[in-house]
């Protein structure tokens, strides 16, 4: 990967937003952090800064066309370009269909799927006049093989991946990579929330036997990035140990 480059992130203040954060600032990338929390966000810049990299706090919420396009273009003002986007912001609000309320309903996928279209439209116009770029939407295992109990988020995540076909086939000739990342079950606050009883029998359906590492994600998000993965488009990498294959 370019060591100038510079990274929009969404999400990046905390679990696999912050792993993909500190994998790109220990690989020489400048980093924007975008999140809705400004006091989480600017801890976590000063973590990424301790490590010698080179990092941003904007405050966003993905679900705001205007907000995001805003926070873009204070980041190009910044850095004069954004090389890689990635679209991690997420939220969960699970329930039975039948008990789910309208804006849960609407709120996930304002968050998920809303967010990561206003990313893509508020970041490429700049990438396509640079006839370079690299976005890397975060979708689920969830979107995979959906989920009990999570209709808005199964959904959401499903579409993120539609999303990210149909924006690789539009983006290509531009020289712009759209990939995703479906993670399994990965050990971050939401994970940790799960009572003991259904960790164990997560963990019989997953053939590796254990719970994925944030740094795990972070990985394939690095690669993804870079030169090495310039042929890859259109593409939903999944990372879940072998629980949906």
């Amino acid at each position: 990967m370019k060591n100038n480059q510079i990274a929009f992130i969404t999400g990046a203040s905390k679990g696999i937003g912050y792993s993909i954060a500190k994998a790109f600032v220990l690989n020489g990338t400048t980093v924007a952090c975008a999140s809705r929390n400004l006091e989480d966000l600017n801890k976590t810049v000063e973590k990424l800064k301790s490590l010698g990299g080179n990092a941003i706090a904007v405050q966003l919420d993905v679900s705001d066309l205007s907000n995001f396009k805003s926070a873009v273009d204070y980041t190009i003002e910044k850095f004069e370009k954004i090389d890689i986007l990635v679209n991690n912001a997420g939220i969960v609000k699970d329930n039975l269909i039948l008990r789910m309320k309208e804006e849960d309903w609407d709120s996930v996928i304002d968050v998920n799927l809303k967010g990561t279209f206003n990313g893509v439209k508020s970041v490429t116009p700049y990438m396509m006049k640079k006839k370079y770029g690299r976005i890397i939407n975060i979708s689920s295992v969830s979107g995979l093989m959906g989920n009990y109990g999570q209709i808005n988020y199964s959904a959401a995540k499903s579409g993120i991946i539609g999303l990210t076909k149909t924006t690789a086939r539009e983006l290509a000739s531009r020289n712009i990579t759209v990939n995703a990342v479906a993670p399994g079950y990965i050990q971050t606050d939401m994970v940790s929330d799960l009572n003991d009883k259904f960790k164990d029998e997560l963990l019989k359906m997953i053939p590796l036997g254990r719970i994925g590492n944030p740094d795990e994600i972070a990985a394939t998000v690095l690669f993804l990035s870079s030169e090495n993965a310039g042929y890859i488009t259109g593409e939903t990498i999944s990372v879940n140990g072998g629980l949906y294959i």
